[in-house]
């Protein structure tokens, strides 16, 4: 028994004549009446009973036909998913820590967007054929294509003195700051030169975030990070905000592959064609 015998019985059992059914199948009516029969044969049953105007189903049809349709319909599906994988274009990108879920979330809306036949896996970490990251963290060997700009801005606690809107501006004496960060260097200068001011460090902007929402301090983070965040609140600052760019980080090599290719040159054409937004505002 194979598929092509259990497609002809769900033809002959749907359409309760033979003619149609071999219609429905392109094939002819001999062809269709050898094919029943050899599942007959192999079932040791007798499916339909021929009348004048069509055919009867039996009691042993009833009972093959929702396990034939079942079959069929699995076998489809496998067939299905088989083709669909060698027309997609396989993509693995790294995600790089500190990248704000809505990033990730806009990043892969917009690239099946460009590439619906995109087979895409994402990887923590410096990983694939490129990455998602911040552009001080692409290597010296990396290209890299901006797709947000964004500032860094002051996240409190939500009990903090400072968090309330009519507070007075006053010196921050508890800075949270992430000593290994790349963002480290640019942002020393709003700390202030006292250790006293500082309150805890952090591995990464992510776990800054964490402290600053526990109560512990104050942080400068990016605005993508803060957003939306319960417990955490944001003020301006007096001083003019660094900025940080993040974008694609890949290897001159990697343009060879059909779908970072593809992504690269609908990514570019946004940012530098006709739509005044730009890449920035469409992403962010």
């Amino acid at each position: 028994m194979d598929i092509r015998h259990l497609k002809a019985f769900l033809a002959v059992f749907e359409e309760r004549n033979i003619t149609a059914a071999a219609q429905r199948l392109f094939i002819s009516q001999p062809t269709l009446s050898v094919t029943i029969k050899q599942l007959e044969e192999e079932l040791g049953a007798t499916l339909f009973v021929r009348l004048p105007r069509g055919v009867e189903v039996s009691d042993e049809a009833r009972l093959l036909y929702p396990q034939a349709r079942r079959m069929v319909a699995e076998s489809e599906a496998l067939s299905r998913m088989f083709r669909g994988r060698e027309n997609r274009l396989p993509l693995t990108l790294g995600i790089e820590g500190d990248i704000a879920a809505s990033h990730i979330e806009a990043f892969v809306r917009m690239a099946h967007l460009a590439l619906p036949n995109l087979l895409l896996t994402l990887e923590e970490g410096c990983h694939g054929d490129g990455r998602l990251a911040v552009e001080e963290m692409c290597c010296e060997d990396e290209l890299f294509l901006p797709l947000w700009e964004e500032s860094y801005v002051m996240a409190l606690p939500a009990n903090h003195p400072m968090a309330a809107v009519q507070a007075n501006w006053a010196p921050i004496e508890d800075w949270i700051t992430c000593p290994q960060h790349p963002s480290h260097q640019r942002l020393m200068a709003l700390y202030g030169r006292s250790p006293e001011a500082v309150a805890g460090h952090a591995g990464s902007l992510q776990q800054a975030l964490h402290m600053v929402a526990a109560g512990v301090g104050v942080a400068m983070l990016p605005q993508s990070l803060v957003s939306g965040h319960a417990r955490v609140v944001v003020r301006a600052l007096h001083l003019p905000a660094p900025t940080r760019r993040v974008g694609l980080c890949y290897a001159a090599q990697a343009l060879e592959m059909p779908a970072m290719r593809g992504l690269h040159e609908y990514f570019l054409q946004k940012s530098t064609g006709g739509d005044r937004s730009g890449l920035m505002g469409c992403l962010g």
